[in-house]
């Protein structure tokens, strides 16, 4: 069980304009922020990021979608990170996440979520690694 996890808050939710809220709601769920910052990723860095869904049906959208806009990248920290905050950003079909989470109340549609959170701590530190260095993680 590690104590940090990793989230992007993706571009409908900054275009939108609730990464404020979003943002909110992650420290008054306990976590601490480790590393943020807020960056537009290239075509092939977001395909870079999301290699492991490259053989998928949906990967082509995917990569557009995330490098249409900004999006703000974070480490976060917590005991039980990474399942308290798949917890906190709820299903990734939006019309099936519990209420309360960031999906329910920011996301659009199954490939519009809002959020990205690493589903395994192995994850967590691979992503985390991949958007910041390690003299931008506190």
């Amino acid at each position: 069980m590690s104590n940090r996890t990793f989230t992007m808050i993706k571009p409908d939710a900054v275009r939108n304009g609730h990464s404020g809220a979003i943002l909110d709601m992650i420290i008054k769920a306990g976590f601490k922020i480790k590393a943020l910052k807020m960056l537009k990723l290239s075509a092939e860095k977001a395909g870079e990021f999301y290699a492991v869904h490259a053989a998928r049906p949906f990967y082509g959208e995917l990569v557009e979608f995330m490098s249409s806009g900004p999006i703000y990248a974070a480490i976060l920290e917590k005991d039980n990170a990474v399942a308290d905050f798949r917890k906190l950003i709820g299903a990734t079909d939006p019309a099936k996440a519990d209420e309360g989470t960031i999906r329910k109340l920011y996301a659009a549609s199954v490939g519009e979520n809002a959020v990205h959170g690493s589903d395994s701590d192995e994850n967590a530190a691979i992503e985390g690694s991949f958007m910041f260095s390690v003299l931008e993680q506190f």
